[in-house]
């Protein structure tokens, strides 16, 4: 199979080592395969992604020796594609609109003794699920800030749970089951898109086969996968990898500032250093 696969960040910071293992990853295997390498840019937040730390991502992954196909996507370039399919979604009643603020949604939680969690927390317990209409036109017509979620009762009942599956690379068939995950928002009143929805049309829309990503997004898959049928879209294949730490076991993040790649080349690492660390020759 000649490998289709992307690196997506966000610049939402410089990158870390964890991301030059990642993009080195996927763009190794799509050489190997005579494939194409993708880089996209995931900047549909305003408020944090920044053009400094775009530009960062372009110098950065030029400087690790990585080549990759132009035009670069970037999401905040593209909202019209994301309304429409949200328009397809809603048509088929299959989003509703939730006014609560992160405090409200937080203490509701906190009256429900039997609120479920996840790992990445607590579950929306639905509450504007089932408001009536005079309220949200109220609601709408008072300008309060909403996000669009799924209601994913009905989601899987439009979709048999046995379909829900994907390849993970040396792992097999993985039976997805994302009723845990609640109602997840895919789009607010100002950006009409969600980090699950964005991510979902992209890879369709790019011709993506292989998603090579780190293991702490290997749970949103199971809600990407639904999206995928409820979409008509195919799904790829995916390898989650582990995750790179540093000398103390910690995960990086992109406030690791010792851990940049800008940070790196500035103490006079090398790109043979740097593939050394994450373990390419």
């Amino acid at each position: 199979m000649n490998i289709v696969t992307r690196f997506a960040p966000s610049p939402t910071g410089y990158l870390h080592i964890g991301h030059a293992y990642s993009a080195s990853l996927a763009w190794k295997m799509a050489r190997e395969s005579d494939g194409h390498f993708i880089l996209r840019m995931e900047n549909i937040d305003p408020t944090r992604c920044r053009p400094e730390f775009e530009a960062g991502i372009y110098e950065d992954l030029a400087w690790l020796g990585l080549n990759w196909e132009n035009p670069v996507r970037r999401q905040s370039d593209h909202m019209d594609d994301y309304a429409a399919i949200l328009e397809r979604l809603h048509s088929r009643d299959l989003l509703y609109p939730c006014f609560c603020s992160r405090a409200e949604i937080a203490a509701e939680i906190a009256r429900s003794n039997s609120a479920p969690h996840r790992p990445e927390g607590p579950v929306y317990p639905g509450t504007c699920r089932n408001v009536s209409d005079a309220e949200r036109d109220r609601n709408f017509n008072s300008g309060i800030p909403y996000a669009l979620r799924l209601n994913m009762d009905k989601a899987l009942t439009s979709v048999p749970l046995a379909r829900l599956t994907f390849k993970e690379v040396n792992k097999g068939v993985i039976q997805c089951d994302p009723a845990p995950f609640g109602d997840v928002v895919l789009a607010r009143k100002e950006i009409p898109t969600s980090y699950h929805l964005a991510v979902t049309l992209d890879d369709a829309l790019q011709g993506v086969n292989l998603v090579v990503r780190g293991q702490d997004l290997f749970t949103a898959t199971h809600v990407q996968v639904l999206l995928h049928h409820l979409l008509d879209l195919p799904t790829p294949d995916y390898l989650h990898h582990g995750l790179v730490s540093d000398m103390k076991g910690r995960r990086l993040a992109k406030r690791d500032k010792d851990a940049t790649l800008r940070s790196m080349r500035e103490k006079g690492y090398s790109v043979k250093d740097v593939h050394k660390l994450i373990g390419f020759s």
